[in-house]
């Protein structure tokens, strides 16, 4: 079994790194393998919906230029996809909502069954838009969602100080052992 997960912070040991070390420590720990990839530096764009990849029917975006075939490709040969974004301006960074964009027209239905969950920092206010947003992604793309005991949401303003979030932290642990048993489940 194997999970890929995709970090949409630009700051690429900040606390989406944290929060999702924390969610990958767990899955490790039950024997699954991880894909972990930093996109949030790269310049992705958004989708144009020129709905060449439907037309094309190749699982490709034929946007050139970045790396989002290789995420796509990513994501079709995980059992898992986890995506983690910091809160901006109550919203996604570019980079997750690129992610998302494009790989929801390019995949069609063939992420269906897969297993899926949203990872979240916050200094504040604003993660329940963030958290949603990703969570909007799986469901359509009918995906298995994963919780845990409280929303996938960290709290800390500078790198580092979401792991002084004890409950935060908790809720990360608690969902990599959710989503490990999920997984199991599944594969059983």
């Amino acid at each position: 079994m194997k999970v890929v997960f995709f970090n949409g912070s630009p700051r690429k040991e900040g606390n989406t790194y944290h929060c999702l070390n924390t969610v990958m420590d767990e899955l490790k720990s039950a024997g699954i393998e991880c894909d972990y990839v930093w996109i949030g530096m790269e310049k992705l764009q958004g989708c144009t919906a020129c709905y060449k990849c439907v037309e094309n029917n190749d699982q490709r975006c034929v946007i050139k230029g970045d790396k989002m075939n290789d995420y796509i490709q990513k994501m079709l040969n995980a059992d898992g996809i986890i995506i983690g974004s910091p809160t901006y301006f109550s919203d996604l960074t570019v980079a997750t909502k690129a992610l998302i964009e494009r790989v929801g027209y390019a995949t069609g239905r063939l992420l269906k069954n897969k297993v899926g969950a949203a990872v979240v920092a916050v200094r504040r206010a604003g993660a329940n838009h963030v958290f949603s947003s990703i969570n909007y992604f799986f469901l359509i793309k009918e995906m298995i969602v994963v919780g845990s005991t409280y929303w996938n949401m960290g709290i800390g303003r500078v790198p580092g100080e979401v792991l002084d979030d004890k409950e935060g932290i908790q809720t990360f642990k608690n969902l990599g052992k959710n989503f490990a048993h999920v997984l199991k489940k599944l594969n059983a």
